[in-house]
């Protein structure tokens, strides 16, 4: 064999293994994709269609922490520098804590014969000091049509037509009845308008509901509500607080609004009628901006009513608003019903930055109060006023850190003693 004849074969038996490579590469890159996932955007972004299915599914949720703190009366933390008039050791006059909490929720939908087919379930748990915790059901509910049946928001404050209820802020919006509800609702949508009606388990036991009712609209320029709700069982509440008697004497009040046999000042009833309504107004004062007002009134003492931005603020979960000796009496929170309210806010966005603040008045139910055996009779109501702010700045796509802080004043009753808390906190949050 040549030297000719020789290189001619070797190239051909390299040219001959290296085909058989590619081929084989080729074989491994065009296997046919398996069609795992697609991409569902009849409701918007972040759906899927669940595979073999003809369902779209999201999951989101974020996780939050917070640091927040609040002034109060005492707290359990013993200051040995710290005495009362006695000399006795009391605890500091603030507290402070830490609390993470983690929200996880599930949106399915689809489209049937008798209109869109949905059910949601949000999830979430809430830690303080770093403690363990378990999750709770926060929303669990089944939507087909204008149909909604299951566990979520009363109607009350729900935002039905994407109109939200309360003055902006994330905490401190001074909402009044904001509550959840095992609920039966209706509602009817037209050119913007929409009209909700709403059967809601007020858990007496009893079979009457509450019943809520709801019209609204919303367009380019921003929204407004107007709501009314009949409260099947007026609620009664009590709380305690310090004071002074007629003869000066340093004495705890027992105090209640609801029920006074023989009154005739705020007479309770078995039932309680309130109204609410709200204007949102968009770039009425500047581009990206968002004014609102919004106020109720109640005809009796009922939980939708209550304002509990006002008579707490937890950092620690309970007693944040205790007097000492008073742990067992006030429960750490001071909530009664508002006859009525009033508030309004803004919002400003510029670029990643954001700016909100509000402010409200308001006045409770007519108080009876009982100190040492003497019943004192209507001592008035408690007049209260509060405001509060927020700076939040987006660092990055769905991460966000926020300040927030308010500040509340309660004008109680003559010879029971006042009361006034600033509060507030610093959260970091990512959404997904």
């Amino acid at each position: 064999m040549t030297l000719k004849s020789l290189l001619f074969a070797s190239a051909a038996a390299l040219v001959g293994a290296t085909a058989a490579q590619a081929a084989d590469a080729v074989t491994l890159v065009e296997a046919e994709p398996a069609d795992y996932v697609r991409v569902c955007d009849v409701y918007g972004k972040g759906f899927f269609y669940i595979p073999g299915t003809e369902t779209c599914l999201k999951m989101g949720g974020y996780i939050r922490m917070r640091v927040q703190g609040a002034d109060q009366e005492y707290n359990d933390d013993i200051d040995l520098d710290r005495r009362n008039a006695a000399g006795t050791p009391v605890g500091e006059d603030y507290t402070v804590g830490t609390r993470t909490r983690a929200r996880l929720e599930f949106d399915a939908r689809e489209e049937t014969e008798l209109g869109t087919l949905r059910s949601k379930a949000r999830l979430e748990a809430t830690n303080t000091f770093g403690a363990d915790t378990a999750f709770n059901l926060d929303e669990g509910f089944i939507q087909l049509g204008g149909l909604t049946v299951g566990y979520l928001d009363t109607l009350w404050t729900n935002n039905e037509n994407g109109v939200e209820d309360g003055l902006l802020l994330d905490e401190f919006e001074f909402s009044a009845g904001d509550l959840n509800a095992n609920r039966i609702s209706y509602t009817l949508a037209a050119k913007g308008f929409t009209g909700t009606v709403s059967l809601e388990d007020d858990g007496t036991g009893d079979f009457l509901p509450d019943v809520v009712g709801k019209l609204s609209y919303k367009g380019d320029w921003g929204g407004a509500y107007l709501l009314g709700v009949y409260d099947e069982d007026s609620v009664e509440e009590t709380n305690s607080r310090r004071g002074f008697t007629p003869a000066g004497i340093r004495s705890v009040f027992a105090l209640a609004t609801d029920e006074y046999p023989g009154a005739a000042f705020d007479q309770g009833k078995d039932g309680a009628f309130a109204v609410k309504g709200g204007l949102l107004l968009n770039d009425l004062v500047a581009k990206k901006s968002v004014l609102k007002v919004e106020g109720h009134y109640a005809f009796d003492p009922t939980i939708y009513a209550r304002v509990d931005d006002i008579g707490r603020f937890s950092t620690r979960g309970t007693n944040d608003f205790n007097q000492p000796s008073l742990t067992s009496l006030n429960g750490g929170r001071m909530n009664f019903s508002s006859r009525w309210q009033a508030g309004a806010a803004y919002r400003q966005d510029i670029g990643k930055l954001f700016l909100i603040a509000n402010g409200m008045v308001g006045e409770t139910f007519d108080l009876s109060a009982t100190s040492l055996g003497v019943n004192y009779g209507n001592v008035g109501a408690i007049d209260y006023w509060g405001a509060g702010g927020d700076i939040g700045y987006k660092l990055t796509s769905n991460f966000t850190v926020k300040a927030e802080v308010s500040y509340v004043d309660l004008d109680m009753p003559a010879r029971i003693d006042d009361f006034d808390q600033t509060r507030g906190f610093l959260e970091f949050r990512r959404d997904f």
